[in-house]
């Protein structure tokens, strides 16, 4: 089993926490640049390729910014990551808009922003028209329902509430056109954090047919399938990457057989997000506190409220101590946080090296969550009154700029009407 590395040494942490005192996320620029160019690569012998960010996955546009200058646009799904990627400068097609019971409101932001607007239900057509305008281009999300033979790995989607039936997507282009749609795509979205190359060659083959099968119906040609996003990183050391190069391939021989014969010109988008930053961004914690009850615990200077994955879905997060990486992992703890919930747990019986903690002496071992670039602090929230973590980015050069500091108590209480306290009664 490969273990999983660090850039940084326990020196240069000690140095870098001193300046930004733990707990914060660090995310490393060249590794995200590195890994869009490779998708780039990858998926360049499309038509039209495009890859639009999810911006759920990490809602900073420091990092919206990094991927705009390698072409990337954004996938977002609501007012504020709208305005998140126009702060980047990310504005017209460059941007997917897939929302659900979507406000009027942000239909009608999407429109200013000029946005390749996703609908997610058949009834949001008579919406969006009579509430924002029907755009040139337009897309229908597509939920394929109970799967038939050699779709079994897609799972369940007829229990998720997203998208249209198949049904209702043959009826919606025709009726898209008569309100005065001109161009049109097809998206779908079955699945998250999927390592399986056979699930997404399976999912790209799947909306090719229904692209066919449009066409022939309804004499309405597709502009462009957007795959969706859902590809897995490998959290476990043991977890085997997706090769993007034969993924590609995969979805190309698919394209080969059911597009071109069908005389469509398809453009091809995706909507990756976790697989882009989730690799290349860690929170880096100090160790406070051991107990020894039942079980040996590790309380931490951070918790779920930064990165709540592992309480919410029982995920794995790989965790290193940097200094002791050569050191046996002899010891099982339980790492957790100071939420009052039980659930406030990073690892559950994890073998981990001794840890020395701050109540011991001293700083206390630095904690290395790994894989916390995507779905980390974007996920954070506030209660017990915890307040979030800043973010620093290390930039190419070896420096460090911090993209988001902090929260402080002014900041959680600023939504407080404090002016009037003092005539409450």
């Amino acid at each position: 089993m490969s273990e999983k590395t660090f850039p940084l040494s326990k020196e240069e942490l000690e140095n870098l926490s001193k300046i930004h005192p733990t707990p914060f996320f660090l995310y490393d620029e060249k590794g995200i640049r590195e890994n869009a160019r490779e998708i780039t690569r990858a998926f360049g012998i499309f038509p039209r390729f495009k890859e639009h960010f999810a911006v759920k996955a990490l809602p900073n546009p420091y990092i919206l910014k990094i991927l705009a200058s390698e072409g990337f646009g954004t996938d977002c799904s609501s007012y504020t990551e709208l305005l998140l990627s126009e702060m980047a400068g990310i504005r017209g097609e460059a941007i997917m808009f897939t929302s659900n019971e979507t406000p009027a409101a942000e239909y009608r932001e999407a429109r200013r922003l000029g946005a390749v607007i996703n609908l997610d239900d058949f009834t949001h057509i008579d919406f969006l028209e009579r509430t924002a305008g029907m755009p040139e281009l337009v897309s229908c999300r597509y939920n394929p329902g109970p799967l038939k033979t050699g779709n079994a790995i897609i799972g369940k989607p007829e229990e998720a509430k997203y998208g249209f039936t198949r049904e209702q997507i043959l009826a919606a282009y025709p009726l898209l056109k008569t309100k005065g749609a001109k161009r049109f795509g097809l998206h779908t979205m079955v699945a998250s954090n999927e390592l399986s190359m056979a699930y997404h060659i399976e999912t790209a083959r799947m909306l090719f047919e229904l692209a066919v099968e449009l066409q022939q119906k309804t004499g309405i040609a597709l502009e462009f399938v957007n795959l969706g996003g859902g590809v897995g990183i490998p959290y476990r050391p043991e977890d085997k990457a997706v090769d993007y190069q034969e993924l590609a391939r995969g979805i190309e021989e698919a394209y080969r057989s059911i597009v071109i014969p069908a005389g469509l010109d398809l453009g091809i988008r995706i909507e990756w997000g976790r697989t882009i930053t989730g690799p290349y961004g860690w929170l880096i914690s100090r160790a406070l506190h051991s107990k020894s009850i039942y079980r040996e615990y590790i309380g931490l200077d951070t918790c779920m409220a930064d990165l709540m994955r592992p309480a919410l879905y029982g995920a794995y997060h790989h965790i290193t101590i940097p200094g002791k990486e050569k050191t046996p992992a002899e010891k099982i703890y339980d790492v957790v946080g100071s939420l009052c919930e039980n659930n406030d747990k990073f690892a559950v019986q994890r073998a981990l090296p001794k840890i020395d903690t701050a109540a011991e002496g001293g700083n206390g071992d630095f904690v290395v969550i790994h894989d916390a670039g995507a779905h980390g602090r974007a996920m954070g929230f506030n209660y017990n009154g915890k307040l979030r973590s800043g973010e620093l980015l290390r930039r190419p050069d070896g420096t460090f700029t911090q993209i988001r500091r902090a929260e402080t108590a002014e900041d959680l209480f600023a939504t407080l009407d404090r002016g009037g306290l003092d005539r409450f009664r």
